[in-house]
């Protein structure tokens, strides 16, 4: 199943940033970024030469920043971009929230996810749409980065940051990807969703069609609300693909799905940054 509008063709000129050999010419370190609300615990990633960059904005999932996600946005990195990976549930602690296994199965784990759920209930769009201008103000300001609208990849409740974000701030997100994305397109009055006619950026969607958080309708629904917006927008539901399919840390990952990702998210960066 898919949902598209006509993709952009790469802009004449344009060079998609140069993969780098390998993880070790990728440097990284932790950083602090205050907010109103406190202070964020986040890790940046970029290449180790030249720059500046073109800068990412990295969503996490529900189980946070840990070492698989560490590794994703070095990946990201890699391929040329600066990463900021933040831990969007600070206001419950610094990451990790609660003591994760080194293989997360939440189907023989349940209580990992009760004890994640009240710092999610925090995440109010509010508040995340508060950090998110932070965030941005961050990269934009950063010597690492060319200070250029950013892209934004998100995972689980990260992929309805990513959609939010780029509707709250349209004029400073260029392209937005979200993988298998919870609640993105519901009857809730602040879904996501209603913020498509403020997107100016691409949106590439990654979904699970074994995602109890994001049925077909819901799926529809997005989809139609981003055409009828005029939204530069690309969906397809991955088969087989379980809700979580790109943490490879997790009983839910599939790896065939999670390359498929990694294609689908570095076209839409090498086009749109």
């Amino acid at each position: 199943m898919t949902a598209s509008s006509p993709s952009t063709p790469p802009t004449p000129g344009h060079t998609s940033p140069t993969p780098l050999n390998s993880a070790r010419s990728v440097r990284s370190h932790p950083t602090e970024i205050p907010t109103p609300d406190g202070i964020v615990d986040a890790h940046v990633f970029h290449p180790a030469g030249g720059g500046p960059h073109p800068a990412v904005l990295l969503y996490m999932d529900a189980f946070g920043v840990r070492p698989h996600l560490k590794g994703m946005a070095e990946r990201l990195a890699a391929a040329g971009y600066v990463v900021l990976l933040p831990n969007v549930m600070y206001r419950a602690g610094r990451a990790p929230l609660v003591e994760l296994p080194a293989f997360i199965d939440p189907g023989a784990r349940p209580e990992i996810i009760e004890r994640i759920r009240p710092a999610m209930r925090g995440l109010t769009p509010e508040a995340s749409m508060r950090d998110a201008g932070v965030y941005l103000d961050w990269l934009s300001a950063s010597p690492l980065t060319n200070g250029g609208p950013v892209g934004i990849t998100g995972y689980c409740v990260g992929a309805g940051l990513a959609l939010r974000t780029a509707g709250t701030y349209p004029e400073r997100v260029a392209a937005a990807a979200g993988f298998h994305g919870a609640y993105l397109a519901t009857d809730a009055p602040d879904s996501p969703h209603l913020l498509a006619d403020r997107i100016t950026a691409e949106l590439y969607f990654g979904h699970a069609d074994n995602d109890s958080t994001n049925p077909a309708d819901q799926i529809d629904r997005l989809a139609k609300s981003l055409t009828a917006a005029g939204v530069r927008h690309h969906g397809e539901v991955y088969a087989g693909a379980h809700h979580g399919f790109t943490q490879a840390d997790t009983a839910m990952h599939s790896p065939e799905a999670t390359e498929r990702h990694w294609t689908a998210l570095l076209d839409l960066l090498a086009r749109a940054l």
